[in-house]
């Protein structure tokens, strides 16, 4: 039977850095819930704007817990291509089974469905002065963003969604990391506890010595 390890935190903190390192050391795929957004394709482009995408009802939960246990069955899905400046998905990514399933995004711990799936619950913490400056440099460099457009953004909806959303999901965490130096500091923490899974019965996940 695969693993299925989630990593949630906030926006800033350095998650998927974490999940992208664990696929390295690891195998495995990774299950992005920022492909999950909504598809506003159907709304004006003007309404788009307005929407809240920091609040778990922007996600298509129920195709993201679908895709999951799909790939838990050894089943391939279509896993889809979302773009952030249309706020509409784009297409559509093939994503294989693989013995280790990595859930990645600011609400993976939110569902109390999703969260019976996971064999380990990670909680990634960073003070919020430092997260909002990631959220800055990450929109402006990645998403064509200006810096005064993050920040409204970040005022408005996303540090009050992470105070009501994001913060309290720390609760259901079997492992809480805080990155705030080395990012393999972090990432071994979590390296450890993923190779404890793999020492239990029935369950098989291998990786690269280090």
């Amino acid at each position: 039977m695969p693993s299925l390890i989630g990593v949630a935190g906030g926006t800033g903190t350095g998650k998927s850095t974490v999940v992208r390192a664990l696929a390295e050391r690891f195998g495995g795929v990774v299950v992005d819930l920022d492909s999950y957004y909504l598809d506003r394709s159907g709304i004006a482009v003007e309404e788009r704007g307005r929407i809240n995408y920091d609040e778990p009802a922007a996600i298509d939960v129920r195709l993201l817990l679908d895709h999951l246990r799909r790939l838990a069955a050894g089943e391939m899905v279509a896993k889809p291509t979302y773009s952030f400046r249309d706020h509409a998905r784009v297409g559509a990514q093939v994503v294989l089974p693989a013995r280790l399933i990595l859930v990645d995004g600011l609400f993976t711990l939110w569902w109390e469905e999703l969260r019976a799936l996971l064999d380990l619950k990670v909680f990634v913490d960073v003070p919020a002065d430092l997260r909002l400056a990631r959220r800055i440099r990450r929109d402006v460099a990645e998403r064509g963003r200006t810096a005064d457009s993050v920040l409204a953004q970040y005022l408005s909806t996303v540090r009050p969604m992470h105070e009501r959303y994001v913060e309290p999901t720390r609760v259901h965490a079997d492992l809480v990391i805080a990155n705030v130096g080395p990012i393999g500091a972090a990432v071994e923490r979590v390296v450890a506890a993923v190779r404890m899974i793999a020492n239990r019965p029935g369950v098989a996940v291998t990786g690269t010595p280090t």
